[in-house]
């Protein structure tokens, strides 16, 4: 497994990951009928930000993350990011490799702490990941997110200093 800084060459492999779990409705906020460009714009085009994806040992991207400020100016000392792996490359430890790089990125970047500002309650695997990495959950905002199969479930607001 190789972890690297995205490339636009690679906007296509990362929106056929993105398109699968986005379509779900189940993990992010993001509308789940996302064309290609507003993903490209939300993933890829952030102010101050990077993009890594992991590659499989074939080459294949199957993980991205993105990293930036989660506020600007005097809030920009606080990363914020988004990780996705491929649906069916889970459980291979990609989120973990994915989560420990942009960790280790942000502090070399200078950031001081981690935020996630909107991490959905039901979905288990990615916050024991978070909590398994060092983020402790702030505070959760309740019904703030629709799922489509479980209805208005909450919101994880977490964090970590760096």
């Amino acid at each position: 497994m190789l972890i690297r800084d995205a490339t636009a060459e690679d906007w296509p492999e990362i929106w056929t990951i993105m398109r699968q779990i986005v379509a779900t409705g189940e993990h992010f906020t993001s509308d789940p009928d996302m064309t290609p460009e507003r993903g490209r714009a939300a993933w890829m085009d952030k102010s101050g930000g990077r993009v890594f994806v992991v590659l499989d040992d074939d080459g294949r991207i199957v993980g991205s993350a993105n990293m930036h400020p989660n506020h600007h100016g005097p809030g920009a000392h606080v990363a914020n990011a988004g990780f996705m792996v491929d649906p069916a490359c889970e459980g291979r430890g990609i989120g973990q490799a994915l989560g420990e790089h942009v960790l280790e990125q942000a502090r070399r970047d200078g950031y001081l702490a981690m935020q996630f500002n909107a991490v959905v309650e039901t979905n288990t695997r990615a916050v024991r990941l978070w909590q398994a990495l060092g983020f402790d959950i702030l505070a959760t905002v309740p019904e703030a997110f629709r799922h489509p199969r479980l209805g208005l479930v909450g919101l994880h607001i977490m964090h970590r200093r760096l």
